[in-house]
């Protein structure tokens, strides 16, 4: 990564319980120490810690983990909030805020023995790039292990409503002429919500590198540096998008399950010497995540999820400003809502936890596609270093997740884009000769 990126980076930031485990899978009820309601602004009181065999035992029972102010950390916030992490052996977990996906990369890169932070909730290709060194001080790599993804769908494009007469949706065409050499922003280069502005850019004909100039802004500042004139669109995870439409400050023109159906989004990923140190520690906090997972899919604890990370210690945000796209009613601002969108964020439904080793393939040729990695990286055996799809694996078992739920291979096949591009991630080298509009 060049030093004039890192610069642009910081100026914008501005165990396992097996043996004696009480099984319990996403099909059975909740227990009742996660299904309690809640008092808005109160905590849940931690659940019992599930007898351990101590051949088990966790190495360790304390890990610092960072969250960014976004609806898909939810997983994690319910998971420290109701005791999860402590209930598998990890009673000292700390889940904690970071400003922006570069302090996540710098905390990542320190390790919380340094002050920083063993693991994140992550955009996806990130702990790619921090293995691969392409955004480290000094380029020097930090290995990373992505043990479970956190959500599928979930994100939007919003513009500003200046543009509000154009109603643009998934057809990104007539915006070439009206954006011409706007700012447009996006979270992270590399990241998720870059390669989805990208590629709904590109499919209209539109070149992100030469047609529009893309900036990274930290999520929760996206809203304000719309109104500020700032830039002219933004692409971001909610509850962001829905609170730029509450505030009238401008619209959705898709929300990025439209782009593609049940996309992966956020990783929740360990540092690799972390995990090496602590295999059972790692597999603990998995479990707990997973579990957290299961509980914010189910429809009848969306008010109290919403009610938790709404708090300000976690994303600071009205609770309205995350309630209805959480619940899959998407008011876009322009007339158009959807009362049960087929493509709302999930946590756990339709294998949305399970980390695919073909989605994070697709990542990484779309940042070859664009020039964030060399066109030479082996991506299958970056892929196979990175994705520790065994330790899901081997939590859901410990949790007695339903072998139906659990997939029984690391590819979901071929991907179908709303363009009608497809992706073999068997053969990504011709996915990526096919695009018209790309760097490598």
């Amino acid at each position: 990564m060049s030093n004039l990126s890192r610069r642009k980076f910081i100026i914008t930031a501005g165990a396992t319980a097996a043996g004696t485990l009480l099984a319990h899978g996403c099909s059975s009820a909740s227990t009742s120490t996660t299904s309690s309601a809640t008092p808005s602004g109160a905590s849940p009181s931690a659940a019992p810690a599930v007898n351990i065999n101590p051949a088990d035992a966790p190495e360790v029972t304390a890990a610092k983990l960072g969250f960014i102010a976004l609806t898909d950390s939810a997983p994690l916030i319910i998971a420290q909030e109701k005791g999860l992490f402590a209930k598998y052996g990890m009673k000292d977990v700390k889940v904690e805020k970071q400003a922006s996906w570069p302090v996540t990369r710098d905390n990542l890169e320190l390790g919380s023995e340094k002050g920083g932070i063993d693991g994140a909730h992550i955009l996806s290709p990130m702990p790619y790039q921090l293995t691969l060194g392409t955004i480290t001080k000094g380029n020097q790599p930090v290995p990373m292990n992505i043990v479970a993804r956190l959500n599928t769908n979930g994100q939007a494009i919003s513009i500003s409503k200046k543009y509000l007469d154009l109603k643009v949706g998934t057809d990104s065409k007539p915006l070439k002429e009206a954006l011409a050499n706007q700012k447009i922003a996006i979270t992270f280069p590399g990241g998720t919500h870059d390669l989805w502005m990208r590629y709904w850019l590109a499919a209209g004909g539109i070149n992100p590198d030469t047609d529009v100039s893309v900036i990274p802004i930290p999520p929760p500042q996206m809203v304000a540096n719309m109104k500020s004139g700032s830039m002219e669109a933004f692409c971001v995870g909610e509850p962001w998008n829905a609170q730029l439409v509450t505030q009238k400050v401008g619209y959705t023109a898709l929300v990025t399950g439209e782009l593609w159906k049940d996309h992966p989004e956020k990783a929740f990923a360990l540092r690799g010497d972390w995990v090496e140190k602590n295999p059972k520690a790692a597999k603990a906090i998995t479990m707990a995540v997973l579990e957290a997972q299961q509980w914010c899919d189910k429809a009848e604890n969306h008010d109290e999820m919403c009610q938790i990370i709404s708090q300000d210690k976690w994303l600071k945000v009205p609770v309205a400003d995350i309630i209805g796209r959480s619940k899959g009613q998407i008011d876009y601002g322009t007339g158009r809502i959807e009362t049960a969108s087929p493509v709302a964020m999930k946590f756990w439904a339709d294998n949305a936890s399970y980390p695919y080793k073909s989605h994070d393939t697709w990542f990484l040729t779309e940042n070859i596609r664009w020039g964030y990695m060399p066109a030479t990286t082996d991506i299958k055996a970056t892929v196979d270093k990175v994705n520790r799809e065994d330790i899901w694996k081997a939590a859901a078992t410990a949790l007695g997740v339903p072998a139906a739920q659990i997939p029984t291979t690391t590819s979901r096949g071929v991907e179908t884009f709303f363009d009608g591009v497809k992706f073999d991630p068997e053969k990504p080298e011709e996915y990526l000769k096919g695009l018209a509009i790309k760097k490598a």
